[in-house]
């Protein structure tokens, strides 16, 4: 009997087709990044900036700082009765936090100056960012507008000696005093700036606290040594009358007292 597997024809099977592309084993896996040192990289900065963007100073400890943040041109003044008072309340909600304590403070028309106790860089950025974006937004809902309300970041300098943090002080407590005495709109020698935090200061030379009744203060007790005790060794208690000279510089040795930048005006 014939083999039947042997008349069976052959099955050619179809050739397989090779990609053009030939494998060379494993390509490396190459991953997009960003950031980096490059030109133009980071935050774009503001076109009327005029603090650089530097990196902030580490707080190790609790540290006094001086504050000051200034608002755009073109808003009222921050001392006009409607934002005064919305400053006011935004003080108060501030004035503690975690990590954050509001001690001075004074209002003037185009910023505001401050004393605080920060206990870390990180502390203190969160306090300001929450102070800062609360205000804008009351401000811009009581003026009816939007946009900016604030020309740049805070400056904050920390506050190292006593004598430094004396002459802060002096500079914030009686700013609007110096700014009448510039414009020659002199105002009594024992007069106390209300949109401060003088009524509630127990540091006067020659004046009682003067809190407005029934009404909570914008600022708290300090911890630290320097804004409890340390600042009256040099100096002692501030004259309400002193003319404050220019803004303290690191050695604290301008904007405090007679023949140091500073004048008591009787």
């Amino acid at each position: 009997m014939p083999n039947s597997r042997a008349s069976l024809p052959e099955k050619k099977l179809p050739a397989r087709r090779r990609s053009g592309r030939q494998s060379s084993g494993q390509q490396p896996l190459v991953f997009r990044t960003w950031g980096g040192a490059r030109a133009g990289a980071g935050r774009p900065r503001l076109k009327d900036s005029r603090l650089p963007h530097r990196k902030r100073e580490a707080l190790a400890r609790p540290t006094p700082l001086h504050v000051s943040l200034g608002v755009v041109p073109g808003l009222p003044s921050l001392r006009s009765d409607l934002l005064s008072a919305i400053v006011m309340r935004c003080l108060r909600r501030a004035r503690e936090r975690e990590g954050f304590r509001l001690i001075h403070f004074s209002i003037l028309r185009r910023h505001l100056h401050l004393v605080v106790e920060a206990e870390s860089a990180r502390a203190l950025s969160r306090a300001m960012q929450s102070l800062s974006i609360s205000l804008a937004r009351r401000i811009n809902r009581a003026l009816g507008r939007r946009g900016r309300v604030f020309a740049d970041r805070y400056f904050a300098r920390p506050l190292r000696t006593p004598t430094e943090t004396r002459a802060a002080m002096a500079y914030v407590l009686l700013n609007h005093r110096k700014h009448c005495f510039e414009r020659k709109q002199y105002v009594g020698a024992q007069w106390i700036d209300e949109l401060s935090s003088g009524p509630w200061f127990e540091g006067w030379l020659d004046a009682s606290p003067r809190p407005p009744p029934q009404e909570q203060p914008p600022v708290t007790s300090p911890k630290t040594w320097l804004l409890r005790t340390g600042w009256k060794l040099r100096g002692g208690p501030i004259p309400v009358a002193l003319i404050p000279g220019p803004r303290p510089k690191r050695d604290g040795r301008r904007g405090g007292e007679p023949g140091r930048g500073g004048s008591v005006r009787r």
